[in-house]
């Protein structure tokens, strides 16, 4: 239960919790942490400062979330993974600093025990998205409505998800890819590439998205020669990453190489989304 020292004004050093939240005795939450009405925060939850949860969320533990978050009302924090083999170990989710949980999105803790779910720095999660158990989002991803990723799932930094679209469990999603809306995402997407469609395909690269990302010109045009060669040269993946590591590579093109190279051969990878008819 909530004790007199926790509500606002009776301490200065203590949360700013209001009256009807409910704080388990052994959270532990930073004194600059905002909590809004009717909010549940559970045991073996450490939330860092100047993070502000709204109404009605509930965040169960182990959790660990950073400094400066923002979440918004009914967002769901650190429940059990939606998955059958859970057997009741001790798992977590670790949320990093700046990021935005927006209404009803959904975090599960990890399957196995020790396991993470964990979501980096400077992301936005829009309202009602799914993160389910033993998936890592790195930094600066946007995920729109409505997204559903399934478990194991990893998304590099500034990926860009859009809207109302499920992704298949195991599956990465590369550094500044862009994922168009509605699309049926059950295979790896590499980085620097637009993606979309029912069964989906790589459409292009991610002009607009490498521009304003700050890509030097040199760079951009040294992935459009690789994106080239990948994908309109008729070659197999294989053929075209043997080319390309012929030459000196700039950092970029060597990431998308070895992106490819691994979900073409790595244990537990879906193989990459082929380039459009």
């Amino acid at each position: 239960m909530l004790t007199e020292q926790q509500r606002p004004g009776e301490d200065s050093l203590s949360p700013q919790i209001h009256p009807t939240a409910i704080i388990h005795p052994q959270a532990k939450l930073h004194p600059t942490v905002k909590v809004g009405p009717y909010s549940v925060i559970g045991e073996h939850v450490t939330i860092a400062a100047d993070t502000t949860i709204a109404s009605h969320v509930v965040i169960e533990g182990p959790t660990e979330i950073g400094i400066g978050n923002r979440i918004f009302a009914g967002a769901i924090i650190g429940s059990e993974p939606q998955d059958l083999k859970y057997k009741g170990g001790e798992s977590w989710v670790k949320i990093g600093n700046y990021n935005q949980i927006r209404e009803y999105v959904t975090i599960n803790r990890a399957t196995e025990e020790g396991a993470v779910t964990q979501l980096g720095n400077h992301n936005l999660l829009m309202a009602y998205a799914h993160v389910a158990h033993n998936c890592t989002i790195e930094d600066e991803v946007i995920i729109a409505n409505s997204v559903a990723l399934a478990g194991h799932i990893h998304i590099e930094s500034k990926a860009r998800i859009s809207g109302v679209l499920g992704v298949h469990q195991f599956v990465h999603i590369g550094r500044l890819a862009m994922v168009g809306g509605m699309s049926r995402i059950e295979r790896d997407v590499p980085p620097f590439t637009i993606v979309e469609g029912n069964p989906s395909r790589v459409r292009s690269l991610n002009l607009i998205g490498l521009q304003r990302s700050g890509m030097a010109p040199e760079d951009l045009a040294d992935l459009k020669k690789a994106f080239r060669l990948i994908y309109r040269s008729g070659l197999t993946f294989q053929e075209a990453l043997a080319q390309l590591q012929q030459g000196e590579q700039n950092p970029s093109v060597q990431h998308l190489c070895r992106f490819l190279q691994q979900s073409t051969t790595a244990q537990g990878r879906r193989g990459p989304i082929p380039g459009k008819a």
